[in-house]
């Protein structure tokens, strides 16, 4: 039972890949990226920096991702979380979910030419997408609740993310 149920989900993953994208590779980053992220209410944040491009008559996404180098510990290992809710935009479509194929770079002033992770979607490239807006989206989320369980209210510390823009600094 539990081989079968493995089976089954390997094979849904299998799935969900291949439906998303067909490939991952590693490509430098053009000067045309986008940049945006954002900050965790305690301080400190993340920086991603992607780009949309034609590869083979087919959508290609590449980016990489940033972390401040000093935060909160309450911040700690959430990055993947916040990170894997991300999106990437090409005009009003979402070409991509979730931003973990990215690389973490340093944070910087500019990400060109860095080697970003890529993958390489079933979406068809239109002639007119070399015209189109990419945008990143990260959604608002609480990262951390440390309220404890206390039906009175027990203090503690709520640790939220929000896209503000480039949030990892220099």
């Amino acid at each position: 039972m539990i081989k079968s149920a493995m089976k089954t989900t390997a094979s849904a993953l299998v799935l969900m890949s291949a439906a998303t994208a067909g490939w991952a590779a590693t490509s430098k980053l053009s000067p045309s990226h986008v940049v945006s992220g954002g900050e965790y209410s305690s301080g400190g944040g993340i920086s991603v920096a992607a780009e949309v491009r034609n590869h083979s008559g087919r959508t290609l996404v590449c980016g990489v991702w940033a972390q401040s180098r000093q935060q909160s510990v309450l911040t700690s290992l959430v990055e993947r979380r916040v990170l894997g809710s991300g999106s990437v935009f090409l005009g009003r479509e979402r070409v991509v979910h979730g931003l973990l194929f990215m690389n973490e770079v340093a944070p910087s002033q500019n990400y060109a030419n860095l080697p970003a992770g890529c993958v390489l979607t079933n979406r068809a490239w239109q002639p007119t997408d070399a015209q189109k807006e990419v945008k990143i989206r990260i959604p608002r989320q609480v990262v951390n609740n440390n309220r404890g369980g206390s039906r009175y209210g027990g203090g503690g510390v709520v640790v939220t993310f929000k896209q503000t823009g480039p949030g990892a600094g220099t």
